[in-house]
């Protein structure tokens, strides 16, 4: 056999190999690129099952804490409004109304159904069992009907967080009350009153009805969701029309130049500036240089307005941008102005997006503190306010003045407030996307 018969025939031999190798590396291959990937889409889903496990576990720790705060606890005594006790002569005497001793009829009637307790200690704890602002509902029974003066009624009184604290954690077995400070009288007094079913858990209307105060049992969050709403009216209203404007200029009017581009990088930028630095500048600027009053739903408006402005002008120009430019054409074809263009047909069609960006930016600055800290709205305020020039508080600050507080009643009270929060941040969120669902338009 010749030399070049030899190569030919070793040639055709190794060809068989070549090609095996070449199948077995491509299948080696991607045997790991599958592996791989198995891997990457197994860590993909450990990591949204970590979040939702986190995020089931933080619902269940609020919830657990705050759920019997919507109940409170209730003592039934048997009240005799008594004219000579209360020092009232004259129904129609608001000073006499205003002026009158209600504790000391709700301290004379457990005094009446406890009459064994004669020391002078065991009495202060025995008026300890209601509520020091049990007073306040008697007067208002009474201002809504005079004839309960000289009556003598049984009614359901409003116990101490003490003792609220105390028929929560006791359930059906003593061995498992938290005591706190309670003595070993109250315990005792209390006890006595659950065995004679004189003690009741109620639907909690102060929370719900009431604004802030030094008492966990009256403190209520209707004045910080008052100050959250005028707030959040004072946002919507500077922050809506001018970050839709601002949005109009740029997409529609303003030159693609430098000075332009430099705005557009800004914006960009304020959005993703920590919004303390917005609560700085309101205190810089609306507190002292314009010398406006801290902690006003007016102020607070004004530093979110700031903040939630980017946020409007970004979604408000990509909602201008998917509008297709043939709309716009066949406007401009028809003898349409530019502004007719704009206000009739491009503005509709992308408010929904609009509509969308501005809801969530009102989310987020629904749960902002750090910039309402910085203007004072920390303050602690009782008053319901009335309008966006009144002293106010919002829900959030609200949240974090009664996690600072040492009383062991108002943890619940936090986490209530929480769940009250989570439940108008989720609401709005779902709102911003059924309006976006229920308005847009595919082209």
């Amino acid at each position: 056999m010749s030399d070049s018969q030899q190569d030919y025939s070793q040639l055709n031999n190794s060809e068989p190999r070549s090609k095996s190798s070449t199948i077995d590396l491509v299948n080696k291959n991607l045997a790991k690129r599958y592996r791989a990937e198995k891997r990457f889409r197994f860590l993909g889903l450990a990591s949204i099952g970590f979040g939702l496990l986190c995020l089931v576990f933080l619902f269940t720790d609020i919830i657990g804490k705050g759920h019997s705060a919507f109940f409170q606890t209730y003592v039934q005594l048997e009240v005799t409004f008594d004219a000579d006790r209360l020092d009232i002569t004259d129904l129609t005497d608001e000073n006499q109304l205003a002026m009158a001793d209600y504790q000391g009829v709700l301290k004379a009637a457990l005094r009446e159904r406890f009459p064994d307790i004669k020391s002078r200690k065991d009495k202060r704890d025995l008026y300890k069992v209601v509520s020091s602002g049990g007073g306040f509902e008697l007067r208002k029974m009474l201002e809504a009907d005079a004839s309960l003066l000289g009556s003598t009624q049984m009614l359901w009184v409003l116990a101490d967080d003490d003792i609220d604290t105390y028929v929560k954690s006791r359930g059906d077995n003593i061995d498992d009350a938290f005591t706190g400070r309670l003595s070993k009288k109250k315990q005792e007094v209390v006890e006595v009153l659950i065995a004679d079913g004189a003690v009741e858990k109620k639907f909690n209307a102060h929370f719900f009805a009431a604004g802030d105060s030094r008492e966990p049992e009256l403190a209520g969050i209707k004045g910080a969701i008052m100050g959250s709403l005028y707030t959040l009216l004072v946002t919507f209203s500077l922050s809506f029309p001018i970050g839709i404007a601002a949005a109009i200029y740029l997409e529609k009017y303003a030159r693609k130049n430098k000075f332009t581009e430099f705005i557009e990088v800004n914006i960009n930028n304020l959005a993703a500036v920590p919004s303390i630095i917005f609560g700085l500048l309101g205190l810089a600027i609306f507190i002292n240089f314009f010398s406006m009053p801290r902690s006003v739903p007016l102020l607070g408006g004004l530093v979110l307005a700031l903040m939630t402005l980017p946020t409007i002008i970004i979604s408000s120009r990509a909602a201008i941008k998917a509008v297709p430019p043939s709309i716009e054409e066949a406007a401009m074809g028809i003898g349409a102005s530019k502004m007719q263009v704009i206000l009739h047909h491009v503005l509709p069609l992308a408010m929904p997006g609009m509509l969308t960006g501005a809801i969530i930016g009102m989310a987020q600055a629904l749960g902002e503190t750090a910039p309402l800290l910085m203007i004072g709205m920390v303050a602690f305020i009782v008053d319901v306010p009335g309008g966006i020039t009144d002293p106010s508080t919002v829900l959030p600050v609200q949240i974090f003045l009664w996690a600072d507080s040492p009383e062991r009643a108002f943890v619940e009270r936090t986490s209530a407030a929480i769940m009250v929060l989570l439940g108008f941040l989720i609401v709005m969120n779902t709102f911003a996307v059924w309006l976006r669902k229920r308005l847009e338009r595919r082209w």
